[in-house]
């Protein structure tokens, strides 16, 4: 059975070299199609200076571009950079028990498929195994520069077994203060944790989690409609995959009892990550979730898993690092006895095309769905999610298959396909 690609020899505190430019790039990007929050801007020009954004403007640009280097989108789309909030590794690698350097090659990865920004997330785990993961992201995240690390996106291990999924049922706990306590004073850019409210402390984990501004996401739960009421009154916020490990209607006594989905449909305190990889979601599904929570409510996430941007081909026979035997079956991961996907293989622009394709998704509304609506989730919205003066500079090229051609974040080009072409100015 195929393992994961090696660890790389080298220090688990080893500094990751990070490359000053002598000077701040200034970009041009003309004759792209400009996607906003609420619309196309059709033959629109982007500046970007010093690692911002500094100019938007309708056909072409009055304001002298001396000295810059000037992008022709030839008629591509130009929109923010994609924001993965839920992400368990890519490129081969995973975040558990990962070194900087291979966080960095998971960065890259997904950088190449548009994402600018990411939340690494952990699998359910022994303590001291996300002790090490959330150590080395913290070394990580100042270090490297091809994506935004936010922080880090503790899903579990406070889950509840009926709903774990492809989460090891060995490293799975009830929510004790004692040890969450412990994790969470591990480091202040523990950003999301998604756990089941009905267990036994679950409730006082979700107090905890709001007092810190940790966002509380209901996940891997059998919890009924009734017990996500409450839970919402005990700072959960949020759905981590909705309709993967959740709840639904079902019988007691005759009696329909809503779970999980149903709350997360109809509640609108409560905001949805959606897996739109096409595989764990139908259309149906996906059409059915923007209806009734709208683009403003709905994070796209991958879900995924060290297969995502990387070699691995159909068939190939996978140990995770949870030690869950998986295999790459149809362009999805599943565990041995296909009763369960393990996880995704999506890539960020995979998310936005199926949400247009499949879902009937307007395109600047699939892209909000990728980018302003998790950076308005997790408060960075004053500065990241969408193109506007003033914004970081982290944005996607892509064709009208949500193809990427380029990739830059902060203001620097991560990737570039040949076909997009530039030249400076004097």
């Amino acid at each position: 059975m195929q393992n994961q690609k090696p660890a790389k020899e080298i220090d688990f505190y080893n500094q990751i070299t990070v490359k000053e430019d002598d000077i701040s790039m200034r970009y041009l990007i003309t004759n792209a199609q400009v996607v906003t929050p609420a619309g196309i801007m059709e033959r629109g020009c982007v500046a970007v200076s010093d690692q911002r954004i500094t100019g938007i403007y309708e056909h072409s640009a009055a304001a002298d571009f001396s000295d810059y280097t000037m992008i022709d989108a030839n008629g591509l789309y130009v929109s923010p950079g994609f924001i993965d909030i839920h992400v368990h590794g890519g490129g081969g690698y995973e975040f558990n028990r990962s070194t900087p350097d291979m966080i960095r090659e998971i960065c890259v990865a997904h950088a190449r498929y548009g994402t600018t920004s990411i939340l690494p997330t952990t699998l359910a785990a022994p303590l001291s195994e996300l002790y090490e993961t959330i150590h080395a992201v913290r070394i990580a995240k100042p270090l490297v520069e091809e994506c935004n690390i936010l922080g880090i996106h503790l899903e579990g291990p406070y889950f509840a077994q009926s709903q774990r999924g492809a989460q090891n049922p060995d490293h799975i706990l009830n929510p004790e203060k004692e040890t969450y306590m412990g994790l969470l004073d591990q480091w202040d850019k523990i950003i999301m944790m998604g756990a089941a409210p009905e267990l036994p402390g679950g409730l006082e984990l979700g107090l905890e989690l709001q007092k810190r501004g940790i966002i509380a996401s209901i996940a891997h739960s059998d919890a009924t409609f009734d017990e996500i009421t409450e839970a919402v009154e005990h700072g959960y916020s949020d759905v981590t995959h909705i309709y993967s490990g959740c709840s639904v209607v079902h019988r007691v006594n005759g009696y329909r009892i809503g779970g999980v989905v149903e709350a997360g449909l109809l509640l609108d305190d409560l905001t949805v990550q959606v897996i739109a990889d096409g595989k764990h979601l139908p259309a149906e599904l996906l059409r059915l979730i923007y209806k009734n929570k709208g683009a403003d409510k709905i994070s796209l996430i991958t879900d995924a898993l060290f297969a995502a941007a990387s070699d691995y081909k159909e068939g190939d026979l996978v140990v995770q690092k949870n030690g869950m035997q998986t295999v790459l079956e149809d362009g999805v991961m599943k565990l041995l006895d296909r009763q369960a996907f393990a996880g995704s293989v999506a890539t960020t622009n995979q998310l936005v095309r199926n949400m247009v394709t499949l879902a009937g998704v307007p395109l600047y509304d699939a892209v909000k769905m990728a980018a302003l609506t998790p950076a308005t989730l997790l408060g960075i919205h004053d500065h990241k999610g969408k193109l506007e003066l003033g914004y970081d500079a982290d944005l996607v090229l892509f064709d009208p298959d949500i193809n990427i051609k380029m990739t830059m974040v902060m203001g620097k080009i991560i990737f570039k396909d040949d076909e997009v072409q530039t030249s400076h100015t004097k």
